[in-house]
């Protein structure tokens, strides 16, 4: 496809803060070697939705609004649609309100955190294969294997001054017989979700329209993604609002005890409990528990 530089804004519907996101981003292994921050600006670099090439864009907030530069693959419109799914700015946050005056340590988090909306993996197809690469191994192994992939199969984009490189697309990782530090299995691994994505089980909007059994379900019958990894990529990929992750993770039971003051550790019917007060927002208060507990 041919290059594009457009610039486009993004009003969110409801408060939004970029400079929390870049904090976000800063202590979230997953997204630090494909994102950048500095310079009062949040750089991302991804392979497209549509799977037809890559683009990067550089977001800079002014008041309000959001001024976004974009470089690379694709039209207007799918840079800006996956861009705001990406920062969770495709929902309207005006009803978070709400849970914030019916929920004090909702409401103090919320202050903790700068108003954080959560921050996703690029896409569907990018999370999954992150959970191919990062299984079994530490998140600088994972962070190091993945940059060499993309430097090796994917695009290296210029993305305003800086070089960033991005995901392969699908058929590329279709290629790949055998890559040092991954074992042939997790190549199997990476094949596998290569065909999911090109068969459409990893489109985000699709997946959107299940149930969250069925999209787990359907999720589980790529090789590779268990339960655990089928949440990962439902819950920080989608771009849900109201489900909590699927296994009660143990790392957000005990942060959620930690902040409401209760006794360790707490289970899944408690967690439950305590944030039935959340909806519709589960998804995003869940990933501010987490952000804040330091």
């Amino acid at each position: 496809m041919s290059s594009i530089t457009p610039s486009f804004t993004i009003e969110p519907a409801g408060p939004f803060s970029l400079a929390a996101s870049a904090r976000f981003i800063a202590g979230w292994p997953p997204a630090k070697d494909l994102t950048a921050t500095g310079d009062d600006a949040v750089r991302l670099c991804f392979a497209l939705d549509s799977f037809r090439g890559h683009a990067g864009v550089t977001i800079r907030q002014h008041g309000e609004g959001l001024d976004v530069h974009a470089t690379g693959d694709g039209t207007p419109d799918e840079v800006r649609s996956q861009t705001v799914r990406i920062l969770s700015l495709d929902h309207d946050a005006t009803g978070l309100e709400q849970v914030l005056r019916a929920d004090a340590v909702v409401a103090r988090l919320h202050r903790e955190s700068g108003g954080l909306r959560p921050v996703l993996f690029h896409s569907p197809y990018e999370a999954a294969a992150w959970s191919v690469i990062s299984a079994r191994i530490n998140h600088r192994q994972a962070q190091d294997l993945r940059t060499a992939l993309s430097k090796e199969l994917g695009a290296t984009l210029d993305v305003e001054g800086v070089s960033m490189a991005a995901f392969p697309l699908p058929d590329r990782l279709l290629e790949l017989d055998s890559f040092p530090g991954l074992p042939a299995e997790k190549v199997r691994r990476l094949h596998a979700v290569a065909d999911a994505a090109l068969a459409g089980r990893l489109d985000a909007d699709r997946l959107r329209t299940l149930t969250t059994g069925e999209a787990l379900s359907q999720l589980q019958e790529i090789r590779g993604i268990g339960p655990f990894y089928a949440g990962l990529v439902l819950v920080r990929a989608v771009g849900v609002t109201d489900v909590l992750p699927p296994t009660a993770e143990p790392r957000l039971l005990a942060a959620v005890a930690r902040a409401y003051g209760l006794e360790e550790p707490i289970g899944a019917e408690e967690l439950e409990r305590v944030t039935d007060g959340w909806r519709p927002y589960r998804t995003w208060v869940a990933v501010m528990v987490r952000a804040t507990a330091g």
